[in-house]
């Protein structure tokens, strides 16, 4: 059994390394595994080849908004949790990461630590809860049809 077998797993988006370092060792602390991105481009990559429960996207990268990358995160990886962080809030940013699915909006910088992973164990809180949610949609749906299976039976 792998080192990380069975701990969540987070994708970090910023292209600034110090932040990205910053969380990195955050969250490492907190049991997580942590992987970093410095483009959109390379979170896409990286989020094609592994599964991360969540994503912390900056809303200003290089090559993209980090809105964009939600888009294109969430019709490649729809169940992994999105925060954007910014260091820019706006009205305007605010309604355009709700509108594009994100879970959770961070202003930078954080003052106070203990708000990161906080907001992270919400989020992930969350995302179990949807997932057994749908188990217990597909065993009721399964159930339903052995039912109906069996009165057609008799």
């Amino acid at each position: 059994m792998s080192v990380s077998e069975g701990k969540k797993r987070i994708l970090l988006v910023d292209d600034d390394r110090s932040i990205l370092t910053g969380f990195k060792r955050i969250l490492e602390l907190e049991g997580y595994v942590v992987d970093t991105a410095e483009t959109g481009g390379e979170a896409i990559k990286k989020s094609n080849a592994h599964f991360y429960n969540l994503a912390l996207i900056d809303i200003r990268l290089p090559d993209m908004q980090g809105t964009e990358l939600l888009t294109a995160m969430h019709e490649t990886v729809p169940k992994m949790r999105k925060i954007i962080v910014t260091g820019y809030p706006t009205l305007e940013n605010a309604v355009a990461a709700v509108n594009k699915d994100a879970d959770g909006y961070i202003i930078k910088p954080i003052l106070d630590m203990s708000i990161l992973p906080q907001m992270i164990k919400e989020q992930l809180k969350k995302q179990e809860e949807a997932r057994e949610y749908s188990e217990e949609k597909v065993a009721e749906f399964v159930e339903s049809r052995i039912r109906n299976e069996e009165n057609k039976q008799n």
